[in-house]
């Protein structure tokens, strides 16, 4: 079965809050946690007290938190990954029960995983489940997760680095620290939003940029590293044993011919926030490219290019 198109947004809005309160009332969505209200009049508090239109500061205050959105940019759920020592607990819920039966949970398992192991070096995740939560459990043990303990009403299911590495047959490298600038991620996004509205793009594309995105270290554009790839840069790549140099480009200045890559190709999208020497393996249809940045000809953030 197709793998349904999700992507974790770490960026919360005031609305994306107001958005929690109404989930958080909703019995049906809350059955299954610990101390709905509690938590749905806190995010109302921190609403009133301030007017800012972004609060990812206040979600993040005792973890990193996620809104879930689907392929139409709507939020439908949301992942807090709390820090334990060493290890991250798991919590997911998909707030909008129109969602529920599509897999939505467990393709935002699946997503949550690779933020927890690659990004925050995670040694194990863990997940206390209600008993009988029977379709969180299920969406868990469907990504590899293995029942460790049990309590009168909670399951605790866990999932080590070792194991999740295993369990994608060992095929994933762990992934380097990209940087981007503030301006392209917001133009990058918004040509995410355009495509997925127009249908241009496959789901798994969109999806890659996105996670690439979400995880990346985001900078001003004056203060930008002058050997990371940026948009409009250009870059010599020693590529699957062959030398070129590429130009990273936006959509409607791709051109094959002349080595303009888009944004959402697959070389575009692995390269980007990558800096000088560092060796890149990105998964494709015909197994793994590996990618060696070998210089940064032109970076337009160095050339005082900020108009680019």
């Amino acid at each position: 079965m197709k793998e349904p198109f999700i992507f974790l947004r770490s960026e919360i809005t005031r609305e994306n809050a107001l958005t929690l309160v109404k989930w958080m009332k909703d019995n049906e969505v809350t059955k299954y946690l610990s101390d709905p209200q509690s938590v749905s009049d806190s995010i109302e508090q921190v609403v009133q007290r301030t007017t800012l239109p972004v609060l990812t500061h206040l979600f993040n205050r005792n973890g990193r938190f996620y809104m879930i959105y689907n392929k139409h940019s709507i939020p439908v759920g949301f992942v807090r990954l709390v820090k334990k020592d060493s290890d991250y607990e798991i919590v997911i819920v998909i707030g909008d029960r129109n969602n529920w039966g599509k897999r939505l949970g467990t393709a935002a398992i699946k997503e949550s995983m690779k933020i927890a192991f690659f990004d925050f070096r995670a040694q194990k995740i863990i997940a206390k489940i209600h008993k009988e939560n029977t379709r969180s459990i299920r969406a868990f043990v469907n990504n590899g997760f293995k029942a460790e303990r049990e309590s009168d009403s909670l399951k605790t299911f866990t999932i080590t680095m070792d194991q999740y590495l295993m369990s994608i047959n060992g095929n994933t490298v762990l992934a380097a620290r990209i940087y981007i600038t503030e301006t392209d991620k917001e133009r990058i996004e918004k040509n995410i939003e355009s495509v997925l509205n127009c249908g241009k793009m496959s789901d798994e594309t969109v999806r890659d940029l996105e996670n690439e995105i979400n995880r990346a270290v985001i900078v001003d554009s004056k203060q930008i590293s002058s050997d990371v790839i940026t948009m409009n840069s250009r870059v010599l790549l020693h590529l699957d044993g062959e030398e070129m140099e590429v130009s990273l480009v936006y959509p409607e200045d791709a051109d094959l011919e002349n080595k303009k890559l888009s944004i959402f190709s697959p070389v575009g999208t692995a390269i980007l926030g990558y800096s000088e020497g560092d060796m890149i393996e990105w998964e494709v249809p015909a197994g793994v490219m590996k990618i060696h940045v070998k210089k940064i000809l032109y970076q337009p953030e160095a050339a005082g290019d900020y108009h680019m």
